[in-house]
């Protein structure tokens, strides 16, 4: 894990679905196929509920048309981040698009323990609502071993929950490799 995450924020509102982070109709590439596999990045937080423009919360896609990247290395929620399914597809597809960390006030149980277990984005909860005060494209800059954000973009600065033992399965790359180098499983 990296000590220092910089990029752009994407902000999206309370109770944000797996089928919202990854559309089941997306399910159907093989995650084995590379030119397949991208294609969770392309659609990955594509089903976000739309304004009355249909445009998407915060009027930009997390993924341009045509593009397997996003632009976006933080997504910031809020209350219930990754409810509905257990679906796995969720953390994976904002990996594949090149997303890093998720901050929000709480998580779906399932979805917090599939994005450790996987070792994809980093999961971190906020002491408070910041999906209010961070705007899509402001710069953040994240020192994970305190969890000091910083909004470039205003100034503000958050201190988040710790990671506590979660630190170490995702410094492994995910529970498996965590497993191993403890000797838990074998090699």
């Amino acid at each position: 894990m990296e000590s220092t995450i910089r990029g752009l924020a994407y902000v999206v509102g309370d109770a944000i679905d797996t089928d919202q982070i990854i559309p089941a109709e997306h399910l159907v590439f093989s995650l084995n196929k590379p030119d397949e596999r991208r294609m969770y990045g392309r659609y990955a937080m594509s089903g976000v509920p739309v304004d009355q423009q249909g445009l998407p919360y915060g009027h930009i896609p997390f993924t341009d048309p045509d593009q397997y990247l996003s632009e976006f290395t933080f997504v910031i929620g809020g209350v219930n981040f990754g409810c509905g399914s257990s679906r796995e597809h969720a953390p994976f597809a904002m990996t594949e698009a090149g997303a890093k960390v998720v901050i929000a006030e709480s998580y779906a149980r399932i979805f917090y323990r599939n994005t450790i277990d996987g070792g994809f984005v980093i999961p971190f909860e906020s002491h408070e609502k910041i999906n209010d005060q961070i705007r899509t494209r402001d710069e953040l800059e994240l020192d994970t071993r305190v969890g000091q954000l910083t909004n470039l973009t205003t100034g503000q600065e958050y201190l988040l929950k710790p990671l506590g033992d979660v630190a170490d399965i995702l410094n492994a790359g995910n529970v498996f490799e965590y497993a191993r180098q403890n000797g838990l499983i074998g090699a």
